[in-house]
């Protein structure tokens, strides 16, 4: 995304508005969940597409991805602070959905 580097709205663009990213944050808003949880909650998002978008997630220290020690191998992806502080977006975006948009107020899973 372009903008001026110096916009905190632009910067903030630039790590939360790829496809499915907002509503990855809004999934994993209930807690834990595993990639096989993220990827059926999410019809139609790729493995590949997944992949990606948690990875640049971590990355930006917004999800913590917790590998355990098991076999076969357990990974669990978490909203960290930072994470969690995009909440009130997406619940001002579900508001402003069913306010204008005719959306019904049916979000999962944060949907309170």
């Amino acid at each position: 995304m372009t903008g001026d580097p110096t916009c905190p709205v632009c910067r903030t663009a630039d790590v939360v508005c790829g496809k499915w990213t907002l509503l990855l944050v809004r999934d994993l808003s209930e807690g834990r969940s595993r990639f096989c949880e993220l990827e059926r909650s999410l019809a139609g998002i790729s493995p590949r597409t997944l992949s990606l978008r948690l990875r640049a997630l971590e990355e930006e220290g917004i999800v913590d991805r917790h590998t355990y020690a098991e076999v076969p191998p357990r990974v669990e992806y978490q909203l960290t602070e930072k994470g969690r502080d995009l909440l009130p977006i997406i619940q001002s975006m579900r508001e402003y959905g069913t306010r204008w948009l005719g959306g019904e107020d049916a979000c999962t899973p944060a949907a309170a």
